[in-house]
């Protein structure tokens, strides 16, 4: 049996395909861009084709011969307009599922609280639930998975409620804090979705799903900090943070921006507790059920302390984030580019160099001015980007697609080239590129290319005002990459 798995880049989609892999299915990836899939280590297992689902051609030809296709997107943290290309995505899907004869859709969907009209319910969530509507409309048998917390390492909702009960140990909350709510382990979620391929022809409903446990987030932040070994919280609710204040607050204290954080926030707002468990009657619990709270927690905490993370939720492409190729010196012809060059003979090994350029980022830092970097990270979170929180998957390995602090991996090939593109906010698109090479007489050299592609008035005055600084940052990193892989170098052969 074929699978198409859409959103295989993300957090759900790229531990969905393995699963299927592991299940004896075929599997095929639809993606805007193939390559983000290259270093996954099960990429050489299915077939990926390039396709977007708003677009109906590279849709239909996705479809061909499919049995089971799994819709894992949605515009969580998208800009204005996000409903409409929700509601039109979800109808090319289903259009082009029907017209290929595909036997079951599977979706993954947002639990919402009962009894509460749509109107009330906040932009994302009501539009998740619209677009199983429509997959259900669709004519093709359809099973809908609403599911409210996820955790599991790396998940939005585990890295908010994780960060939060860390870093303050007195907090002053919001009421959303005091609703209830039924989460649910990543695993479960996983195993749920697979064993919905093989669901009998007459099953097209919506089904809720949740882990063997109600509490509230305060419950949930108190458990995380028993698990985790902290010292028991305290917790004081008020009643004057809005869901917009509350994002903002998220955002300043967690790696999640705001951006992703509202909507989050804004699910629970209201109660949502499953209101039916009628899953298990087509996929049976495991033995000995599903995971409870303080298990998938430890798990989760596993993962992280054992560096192994699958994905995060900052898998996924930021929204808004540029996606113009890097402009190429020779042919190049889109109009004036900026870019700052620094060349460095390193007396190391190409390897011990590439080691200290793939360790950067994260708790490693970017090895020169710590102070310049944490301002520009702050600097961006306040004006609505991503900042330096994100941080890194793996303390030790990059792969194209990773998200690294306000940076995604644009092309990684060790132990020679490492091309990020800029996802803070800036008037163009920007690119950090690093390169470690041998010179014609066999020396390790290190090179450092900024490139900036200005954006109107505002993107000429910004790389003018920077440009003084770009000496004591650019030029103090490679001076720094290149002291740290001579010691690592001297270490080794001492």
């Amino acid at each position: 049996m074929r699978c198409l798995v859409t959103g295989a880049t993300g957090y759900i989609g790229g531990r969905l395909v393995p699963e299927l892999l592991g299940a004896g299915y075929a599997v095929r990836c639809v993606v805007r861009s193939p390559r983000k899939l290259r270093d996954h280590p099960w990429a050489g297992r299915v077939e990926i084709v390039r396709g977007d689902v708003t677009d109906e051609e590279s849709v239909r030809a996705a479809m061909e011969g499919v049995d089971v296709a799994y819709y894992l997107v949605h515009a969580l943290g998208g800009g204005p307009g996000f409903e409409e290309t929700d509601r039109r995505a979800a109808r090319v899907f289903g259009d082009r599922a029907r017209a290929a004869g595909v036997r079951r859709i599977v979706y993954l969907g947002g639990l919402t609280p009962a009894g509460v009209p749509d109107r009330d319910l906040s932009p994302h969530l009501r539009s998740r639930a619209e677009v199983g509507r429509v997959l259900l409309d669709s004519g093709v048998p359809t099973a809908v998975l609403r599911a409210g917390v996820i955790i599991g390492s790396g998940s939005a909702s585990f890295e908010m409620l994780r960060y939060l009960t860390e870093r303050l140990p007195l907090m002053v909350t919001p009421r959303w804090v005091r609703t209830r709510t039924q989460p649910i382990a990543v695993r479960d979620v996983l195993r749920l979705l697979v064993g919905c391929a093989t669901l009998p022809y007459e099953v097209s409903r919506a089904f809720d799903i949740g882990g063997p446990e109600v509490l509230t987030y305060r419950d949930m932040m108190r458990r995380y900090a028993a698990v985790a070994g902290l010292p028991r919280r305290g917790i004081l609710p008020v009643p004057v943070l809005s869901p917009r204040l509350s994002s903002l607050w998220v955002g300043l204290i967690t790696p999640v921006p705001g951006a992703l954080a509202r909507p989050l926030v804004e699910s629970l707002r209201h109660e949502v507790v499953c209101a039916e468990r009628d899953i298990r009657r087509y996929v049976p619990d495991p033995p000995g059920g599903p995971l409870g709270v303080d298990r998938a927690l430890e798990l989760a905490l596993r993962r992280i302390r054992e560096a192994d993370v699958a994905t995060r939720w900052s898998s996924a492409a930021t929204p808004g984030a540029p996606s113009d190729p890097l402009p190429t010196d020779p042919d190049w012809a889109g109009g004036t580019l900026y870019t700052d060059h620094r060349r460095r003979v390193v007396n190391a090994s190409p390897e011990d160099v590439w080691r200290v350029v793939e360790g950067i980022g994260g708790e490693n830092g970017w090895y020169a001015l710590p102070l310049a970097w944490a301002l520009r990270g702050w600097i961006d979170t306040l004006v609505g980007g991503v900042g330096l929180r994100r941080g890194r998957r793996d303390a030790a390995r990059l792969r194209v697609g990773d998200s690294l602090d306000f940076w995604r991996v644009e092309e990684v090939l060790p132990p020679r080239l490492l091309r990020l593109r800029a996802e803070m906010r800036l008037p163009g698109p920007a690119w950090l590129e690093m390169r470690v090479d041998r010179d014609a007489e066999g020396r390790t050299v290190f090179r450092q290319r900024a490139v900036f592609h200005p954006h109107g008035l505002a993107g000429h005055a910004y790389w003018w005002a920077v440009s003084p600084f770009h000496a004591l940052v650019f030029g103090g990193m490679v001076r720094k990459i290149a002291a740290k892989s001579e010691s690592v170098s001297a270490g080794l052969r001492g």
